[in-house]
């Protein structure tokens, strides 16, 4: 049904987390959210306060990027959410990767 995506170390030392963009954080939650996850797990996977979730959930919810599963209680990153968080990992990847400069002739 869903696949698994093979996911980049989000650990706080990599980011800044005072400056953290929107993505870098939909991200982290996503990638919580894999395989199924509490409300709590999410937040303390992707360090954000009560209030941070439960507005970027509403948001991901409304955007059917993570699906929220009553009979066990959690949450689920959806195949959309799944994709989302394979483009932003491979944007992340070219970004790290050296930039050649080209020459025009």
């Amino acid at each position: 049904m869903y696949q698994h995506v093979n996911i980049v170390n989000l650990s706080p030392l990599k980011y800044n987390m005072k400056y953290r963009s929107r993505t870098e954080i939909v991200s982290m939650m996503l990638e919580a959210a894999n395989g199924g996850a509490t409300k709590t797990r999410i937040m303390y996977k992707a360090f954000l306060s009560y209030g941070q979730l439960k507005e970027y959930l509403s948001v991901l919810i409304e955007n059917n990027l993570i699906e929220y599963l009553e009979g066990v209680q959690t949450y689920k990153t959806t195949e959309k959410g799944f994709n989302l968080l394979k483009m932003h990992n491979e944007i992340g990847g070219l970004l790290q990767s050296p930039i050649r400069e080209s020459r025009i002739q």
